[in-house]
């Protein structure tokens, strides 16, 4: 964690890159796994979803309608925990504690058995990441949990089960990311400040997308990726695989 002996700039760039590195060196195996997980969904005629709560729903939006990503992986959106779109902010940090409301977001949603969902929590503490990843696996929907799995060994879970995210996942991806989010403290500053999460997560949710599309290209199977609207051809280009993988897909 930076001290604040060199520019702010300088130090958080640092504490983000290490942790870059430190995850590249560390999780390849386990994004391997999950890029793999999805391919074979994808090929298997499954459907990919991602879902995260508050600062975690960046990382899951970040491929979703994605150009150079998996046209099919969806959103799973709970109303009131998605960003900070709900005033007052802290209702939806509120909401991401309320035990059975996973539950009632899967008996809604297209999700079915053979699909995959990532669950994108940095903590992994709350009620509702824990119920998405449990109660989804509970319907036979494959579970990849991006997760800072420090979490569960310096904090306590808030789930009645006494679990965490990553106990109900067929793969965790392991963000490395120190308790408590902030990377960088200073002289006078009274608290630590510039988290890293997003950066961290976002480069490992592309990471895992990246590890599908290639398995599937060497499978033999096309991957079916967005191209950029701003580049010639690319709004040709997306029609074509939107109407290709058009039931496979539910942001359309």
């Amino acid at each position: 964690m930076g001290t604040g002996e060199g520019t702010a700039t300088a130090d958080f760039f640092a504490a983000a890159i290490g942790l870059l590195r430190e995850v590249a060196e560390t999780e390849a195996g386990n994004v391997a796994a999950a890029g793999e997980l999805l391919a074979d969904t994808v090929a298997g005629g499954g459907r990919l979803f991602a879902f995260g709560a508050g600062h975690s729903s960046l990382a899951a939006q970040d491929v979703v309608y994605r150009a150079g990503g998996l046209a099919v992986v969806n959103l799973l959106a709970v109303p009131g925990v998605v960003g900070v779109d709900v005033h007052p902010a802290t209702l939806g940090s509120a909401l991401e504690r309320v035990s059975g409301l996973a539950g009632t977001v899967l008996d809604a949603s297209p999700l079915r058995e053979g699909d995959t969902l990532i669950v994108v929590s940095l903590s992994g503490r709350n009620a509702l990441p824990v119920e998405m990843a449990r109660d989804a696996r509970a319907r036979g929907v494959r579970v990849v949990g991006v997760t800072s799995v420090e979490y569960a060994t310096r904090t306590t879970s808030r789930h009645a089960s006494g679990t965490f995210l990553k106990d109900h996942c067929d793969v965790v991806v392991d963000s490395r990311v120190p308790v408590g989010d902030a990377t960088l403290t200073a002289p006078g500053v009274p608290a630590p400040f510039a988290p890293a999460s997003t950066v961290v997560t976002s480069a490992l949710m592309q990471a895992v997308v990246a590890t599908a599309a290639r398995s599937l290209a060497a499978r033999g199977i096309e991957p079916p990726l967005l191209r950029s609207g701003n580049v010639d051809g690319g709004h040709e280009w997306n029609a074509r695989v939107l109407a290709e993988y058009g039931d496979r897909i539910f942001h359309s």
